[in-house]
């Protein structure tokens, strides 16, 4: 025991000499693993490399060679520890390993994934979706009963599966073009007849985010909710002021289950980016990343607060009197509660009945509800990223009521104009200006075909943006081929536009089927972004664009003064930046690298060979010289570094697309 304590003691006290030399020596910080077993390795092969180069003891030379032998032997040994660090950053480089508390924090998250995916499955199997997950159909399904049948086992199955897939859910019953019609009408009911939370458990949210009894906070509250949906559930109070009042509250327990689903759509996005050209072109990461940070911001309803407020001052709500948005109760509001003013009215998935009734007419409905939506987009910059039916209700006065603003998208003012100048080239039927539009809007790849994207852009418009053909989602459908075939990113906040858009129409579907949504959008630009064109506004912009540039244009003669008087005395001279480009850095240095890889490998190996042809030498064994054991080394690193340059050589290189 005292013999193994001693060797720790004097592994560590040398590990306090050979760490910084170590580092210093090859410029690279390593990890406190590898540079102990490093010291070890110093330590355990100084013995014998000094019983090599010595002989046996005690030694009968002078004091200077005694010095010298010792400085040799100290360098041979710390040799062996730096190999091993090279050869172990060369074989497994630092942090390519996940520490202690990373790696139980992977491992406790890959079983709640796996958890997740068990829970997933038995949830399929048990509503009878099993042999949908492996590509069969069940025979009897082909009739309208067996949809039927299909599509109630499906919506209990999101249902259950919580809120991430109750938000599908709700995505998929505004896209009748891609599902039959009988099944995206079961998934309208995911809206708001969502399986409710028990009472208990919502009233304990709301002792302690209210900070007492909800008894206590409102005059009367009732237990029994008006609304179930994905994220939060609505109840009917009444404040003590007398106002009449709808909460809504977040379900328990769902921050952990979103997060675990989030991390799970992001796996798959990451997966579909690297493995499918049409991933990889639609940025399906990024797609993912935006509808994870959309689905947070529900789930923070102070966030909603702000948007709330957002929404109501801008021009589309707060400039005409037919949308509304409810008023915000902030003192009896917090991170998962959200008291609000309470709009009578009936969703607008199920008005189709009353608006017939009442005799209003469903076609001035959808037309402003559309208007609002292209108002905040074009106009505002602040839109409602979610309008599927569930979100809005037809008011008993006959106007439409704006609700769960928990997910909003948002637009710079370049990309606000850039839209505003597509919907004039729709306007106008000009393919080249929508394209040159389209190509501010989105990301655009370094080399492009333009007059390609032209053309389909102008068949696009023939296709779909003509009075005499009938609109449907499909319209947005070939938008994104066009996209996807020309390599086009799509920026989250404006895949989040073609996502509202598609999902208005699908809203307004259900109340006036054949609204015409191209009609309704050359009309909105007409009369709202045609604004930009009248001698007023000309003059305003002009007057703007001036003031922007006259810095520049009172220095301009200076400058230009400068380039002739160089010119004149011959001193004119243009500098250029080498290698401005990062990918032109990148490419250059992964050159030399493989370069200086297969010098240093070719210089390991010849000396390992001249090394290895020398007859005689200091033996550490019987058998092996130390010119050997050096030789052996050498010809190691050779073997890895040659290996390395042809792994770099052979591999593969990504290819754009992977069917």
């Amino acid at each position: 025991m005292d013999v193994a304590v001693a060797g720790l003691v004097s592994l560590v006290v040398f590990m306090v000499v050979f760490v910084p030399v170590a580092q210093r020596l090859l410029g690279v910080r390593f990890g406190l693993v590898r540079l102990g077993v490093a010291a070890g390795l110093t330590l355990s092969t100084f013995s014998p490399i000094a019983n090599a180069l010595v002989g046996g003891l005690p030694f009968e030379g002078s004091n200077g060679t005694a010095l010298a032998l010792l400085g040799l032997t100290t360098v041979c040994a710390t040799l062996v520890g730096l190999v091993f660090l090279v050869l172990a950053e060369a074989l497994v480089p630092t942090g390519s390993l996940p520490r202690a508390r990373d790696l139980r924090r992977d491992v406790a998250g890959r079983v709640a994934r796996s958890r997740r995916y068990l829970q997933i499955l038995r949830i399929a199997i048990k509503y009878g979706l099993g042999p949908y997950l492996r590509g069969r159909r069940r025979p009897g399904r082909e009739n309208a009963a067996g949809q039927a049948e299909l599509a109630r086992s499906l919506r209990l199955a999101l249902d259950e599966a919580g809120v991430t897939f109750v938000k599908l859910g709700q995505v998929l019953s505004t896209r009748s073009d891609i599902i039959p019609l009988s099944v995206a009408t079961e998934l309208s009911r995911l809206q708001d007849q969502v399986r409710p939370a028990a009472w208990g458990e919502i009233e304990q949210v709301l002792t302690e985010e209210l900070g007492a009894p909800p008894q206590q906070v409102y005059a009367e509250f009732g237990v029994e909710p008006l609304a179930a949906a994905s994220v939060a559930q609505v109840y009917a109070a009444t404040l003590r002021t007398g106002a009449q009042v709808v909460v809504k509250v977040q379900r328990p327990g769902i921050a952990a289950v979103v997060d675990r689903d989030l991390d799970i759509v992001r796996r798959l996005a990451k997966l579909l980016e690297r493995n499918t050209d049409w991933g990889r072109s639609m940025g399906v990461r990024a797609l993912a990343d935006g509808f994870a940070d959309a689905m947070r911001e529900e789930l923070d309803f102070t966030v909603e607060a702000g948007n709330m407020a957002a929404v109501a001052a801008g021009q589309a709500v707060a400039g005409g009197n037919d949308i509304v948005v409810p008023e915000l109760y902030p003192r009896e509001s917090t991170q998962r509660v959200l008291t609000m003013q309470r709009l009578d009215g009936v969703g607008l998935g199920n008005a189709a009945q009353v608006i017939a009734e009442r005799g209003l007419d469903a076609a001035r409905l959808g037309r402003t509800l559309f208007d609002c939506l292209l108002g905040q987009v074009a106009i505002d910059g602040v839109f409602h990223a979610d309008p599927h039916p569930g979100n809005f209700l037809l008011l008993t006065d006959g106007r439409i009521g704006m609700l769960d603003l928990g997910s909003v998208g948002r637009l710079d003012p370049a990309t606000r104009e850039a839209l505003q100048r597509f919907l004039l080239a729709i306007d106008h039927g000009d393919p080249v200006s929508a394209t040159d539009a389209l190509l501010e809007i989105v990301d655009r790849p370094d080399v492009i075909d333009e007059r390609a994207l032209e053309r389909a852009v102008g068949q696009f418009m023939t296709r779909h943006l003509t009075g005499a053909v009938a609109l449907g989602p499909a319209m947005f459908t070939d938008l994104f081929k066009i996209i996807t075939s020309h390599e086009l990113g799509v920026p989250p906040e404006v895949a989040a536009v073609f996502r509202a858009l598609a999902t208005i129409e699908g809203t307004i579907s259900r109340i006036t089927p054949g609204f015409d949504l191209v009609s309704a959008s050359r009309q909105f630009a007409s009369a709202h972004v045609t604004d930009r064109l009248t001698p007023d506004a000309l003059r305003r912009t002009a007057t703007e664009e001036l003031a922007a540039i006259l810095p520049m244009l009172r220095r301009l003669p200076r400058r230009i003064d400068r380039i002739a008087a160089a010119a004149e005395s011959g001193r004119l001279g243009v500098n250029v930046r080498l290698l401005a480009d990062e990918r032109d850095r990148r490419h250059l240095t992964g050159l030399l690298h493989q370069v200086l890889l297969a010098v240093l490998g070719a210089t390991a190996g010849l000396m390992a060979v001249l090394l290895l042809g020398i007859p005689n030498g200091p033996r550490i064994t019987a058998t092996i010289t130390l010119y050997q054991l050096l030789a052996y080394n050498l010809l190691v690193i050779c073997a890895v570094l040659v290996l390395r340059v042809l792994v770099l050589i052979f591999r593969i290189p990504e290819k754009t697309g992977v069917s």
